[in-house]
């Protein structure tokens, strides 16, 4: 078997290597699953695949079109489209045909969409539909390098101007058929000829001020991420993925690459409403997601509890303490003797427990799951104990779009709730010191598109990368994020305190909330704005004598105040004085990313929700010294 250090070191200098690597090994096994419209005649669960091979014809002609526009190795095409088949298809096309992708999120405006156009000087962009199209049709003046727009809805009236500046992705693969006939080997040839340094990718950062910044990813990098995703073992050939991330963001990009190099089936479908119906007909065996994600499942079943009667509902509050003391229990277990174990009264309880409710939480996410990887943001631990006591494995990793996404994972097994696990083999860490998480390896990105300055701040010449994380790392390599280095406040008395495990923490107390900003940097008391989760305050409003009522009315009401004032008080009795809050105000709208107060990844733009909610801010520190 060949050991790690030999399978990183001998990583070919593409993804699009591995790609043909991998259609060469396994041709006729199944490469990817996609739901299909119920007209289609495709199987009864609505779901087709692609084998390897077909995968690579699809590819091939994407590339060999690309080449036909006349796209150059290096220069920029851009996808804007929502997580599919199609849009993995086109970006593998793109990297064989030598050239770079640009992603773009669909729900990006056009303003900002013209700007990365733009900014990275693309030639080509594919877009998902008509919607796609329109944010750059009407500027084809300012975006004088942007040769076609491709469009991949088959639905879709393309060619409005006549001037064939736009075509479907079905008429791209059509001219790169005809041109693999007069030129066989013009795709084979161009991926033999690419070089670990060559531009592979091109992903904008969505800053929380000013314009986002271009991230310059190599095709090393892809390469390298694909190898140490295979030997880290978390997944073997006879695994299968959900992948419903945005492929735009680089955590879901680099599932992309693993999958290659691993060869297992990964099921895509990039609807985010769909999750919960796709689950149990896809049954994967394995799923990466966001935070967000496990606090809305966590949120859901504790609201069904509720919804089926107090007896119920005590039966859900009992379980949810049994697997988070059981998931303790069995994990210092594992740390201290190599074994997971627990005392013997934890294990009847758990048992108990298991039948009445782990099992049905299981089967919801299909009954084969053996592990989700949860990353871009920090999962509240109170949550992840939750979910590894029901036998639903969340393993925490960590990573940057400057980084390629995947830096550390939790190893399968020996995961550690809390953690963000151990670096990918081939990537150094050191911690500064001021705590700051330093990172050098291949995956690190070449710098920032254009922006030599903003590349100079943050990566030395050395190759070490400067993450803006504050971390601790264990002395057998378990890394713990505790903050963003620029998010951590000091308070008018001179504490310092992460926003971050405050959040996470009420998060665990309160099952109504859905977003949650502490404040209190310059001030004397930490204070918080508060967002409920729509159908479960709603639902709570039923069995309250607020029926009836509207999202707003609801959360505006003294009864939810006072509960929300309940669930504050539990949090504030397990923190320091310095870190309780004092005052907090329940918003009238959940966060989102229309309103730009959420990144495409459900992160938090702190800077954004702050002027957004300024009045309620300044109302709670208004004439007021300690409460």
């Amino acid at each position: 078997m060949t050991d790690t250090k030999t399978l990183i070191d001998s990583r070919p200098p593409s993804v699009a290597v591995l790609f043909l690597e991998r259609v060469a090994a396994t041709p006729d096994a199944e490469a990817y699953r996609y739901p299909v419209p119920p007209e289609s005649g495709a199987g009864p669960d609505g779901w087709r695949s692609l084998t390897w091979r077909q995968a690579a014809d699809r590819v091939t002609a994407v590339a060999a079109g690309l080449m036909d526009l006349g796209v150059l190795p290096e220069e920029r095409v851009a996808i804007a489209a929502g997580t599919s088949v199609e849009w993995i298809l086109t970006d593998l096309g793109v990297l064989c045909a030598g050239a770079a992708t640009t992603t773009v999120y669909p729900t990006t405006n056009a303003d900002e969409t013209v700007f990365i156009l733009s900014d990275s000087g693309c030639r080509v962009l594919v877009a998902e539909d008509t919607a796609q199209l329109e944010k750059v049709r009407g500027h084809r003046a300012e975006l004088p390098e942007l040769a076609h727009v491709v469009v991949m809805d088959p639905e879709a009236a393309v060619d409005q101007e006549g001037d064939g500046w736009v075509l479907s992705l079905a008429d791209l693969e059509k001219r790169g058929a005809a041109y693999l006939e007069q030129h066989p080997e013009a795709v084979a040839d161009t991926v033999a000829s690419l070089t670990r340094d060559q531009l592979a990718t091109l992903i904008y950062t969505s800053g929380t001020t000013g314009r986002p910044k271009g991230v310059r990813l190599p095709h090393d990098a892809w390469s390298y991420m694909a190898r140490a995703i295979q030997a880290v073992g978390l997944l073997d050939g006879d695994d299968v993925q959900y992948l419903w991330l945005p492929l735009a963001h680089v955590f879901g990009k680099v599932l992309t690459a693993g999958h290659i190099a691993v060869g297992h089936v990964t099921a895509v479908d990039g609807r985010v409403d769909r999750i919960i119906e796709n689950l149990p007909v896809v049954r994967p065996t394995y799923m990466a997601a966001v935070p967000r994600i496990f606090e809305k499942v966590y949120n859901g079943v504790a609201a069904r509890a509720r919804e089926g009667g107090a007896a119920q509902y005590r039966v859900f509050q009992w379980a949810a303490a049994v697997a988070r003391d059981y998931a303790r229990a069995t994990q210092e277990s594992l740390r201290l003797t190599g074994t997971r174990s627990a005392p013997a009264a934890l294990r009847a309880k758990h048992a108990v427990a298991d039948r009445l409710v782990y099992s049905k939480l299981r089967e919801a996410f299909g009954g084969r799951l053996r592990a989700c990887v949860s990353g871009s943001a920090a999962l509240a631990p109170e949550i992840g104990y939750f979910f590894a006591g029901a036998g639903i494995h969340i393993l925490e990793g960590y990573g940057l779009t400057e980084s390629s996404a995947a830096n550390f994972v939790n190893p399968g097994e020996s995961y550690r709730t809390g953690t963000v696990g151990k670096a990918l083999p081939g990537l150094e860490v050191r911690i500064a010191e001021d705590g700051e998480v330093l990172l050098r390896g291949p995956g690190i990105m070449q710098g920032y598109h254009g922006l030599p300055e903003k590349t100079a701040e943050v990566l030395e010449p050395d190759g070490w990368f400067h993450t803006g994380d504050i971390g601790e790392l264990s002395p057998d390599g378990y890394l713990k994020i505790t903050d963003r280095k620029k998010d951590l406040i000091k308070t008018s008395g001179g504490k310092y305190i992460a926003p971050a495990e405050v959040e996470g923490r009420f998060k665990a107390v309160c099952p109504f909330v859905s977003n949650v900003l502490v404040l209190g940097g310059g001030r004397n008391f930490c204070s918080a704005l508060v967002a409920l989760d729509e159908p479960t305050i709603l639902g709570w409003a039923r069995e309250n004598g607020l029926g009836g009522r509207s999202y707003e009315q609801v959360v505006t009401s003294d009864k939810v105040r006072e509960l929300i004032a309940g669930h504050v008080a539990e949090l504030n009795a397990g923190l320091q004085r310095w870190q309780q809050v004092r005052q907090f105000r329940i918003l009238p709208r959940d966060l989102d990313i229309e309103h730009g107060e959420l990144t495409p990844s459900l992160k938090l733009k702190r800077p954004v929700v702050e002027r957004e909610f300024a009045p309620l801010i300044d109302e709670m520190y208004s004439g007021s010294r300690e409460s």
